[in-house]
């Protein structure tokens, strides 16, 4: 046993980094953000997007100020988990997208709602007024999911994420 913890120890030193795996991060159409350690499970369409994540330990490299008996890691303030200012505004920012997103398709919804409403109204063929009748009953249903789509938003901005920051002991003006 006592050999075994010697050898890991041994490759440990050796080999510090080889336990760490290269993140990618990519955005698909949406705005969805996916992150992978594998490159090959990137979708085609997005490789040439992609970027590397930096891990944690090259983002905060010790930093050499006068002799090296001074060295220090940056002293930037984290959560509980480790996570920075970048983390909260990403993850505000990311919401702050969809729910500016679903705000505008659900206007569009509702500009063509309206349009087929005029078009209903002008109809005087049944078989035309009914066609019409499903499209608008189809963009009822888009709206409603883009409505509850505003509704989730505004509540991680409002409720949740505040919440988070107070429970993992970020700061408030992260999320400003």
């Amino acid at each position: 046993m006592m050999k075994m913890i010697f050898i890991f120890f041994l490759f440990s030193i050796l080999f510090p980094s080889y336990g760490f795996t290269q993140v990618y991060k990519w955005v698909d159409d949406k705005g969805n953000v996916y992150f992978s350690d594998d490159v090959t499970k990137i979708p085609d369409r997005y490789k040439k997007k992609t970027e590397r994540v930096d891990s944690w330990e090259e983002k905060h490299e010790v930093k050499l100020e006068g002799d090296p008996a001074t060295r220090k890691k940056s002293d930037d303030y984290r959560d509980l988990l480790g996570r920075g200012e970048e983390y909260w505004k990403h993850r505000v920012e990311e919401w702050r997208f969809r729910l500016k997103e679903a705000q505008e398709k659900n206007e569009q919804a509702r500009i063509k709602y309206n349009e087929l409403t005029e078009r209903y109204n002008e109809s005087k063929s049944s078989a035309e007024r009914n066609q019409i009748r499903r499209q608008r009953e189809q963009i009822k249903l888009e709206m409603d999911q883009y409505r509850n789509q505003i509704e989730e938003a505004r509540i991680m901005l409002d409720k949740k994420i505040p919440e988070e920051v107070e429970l993992y002991k970020a700061k408030q003006e992260w999320i400003k």
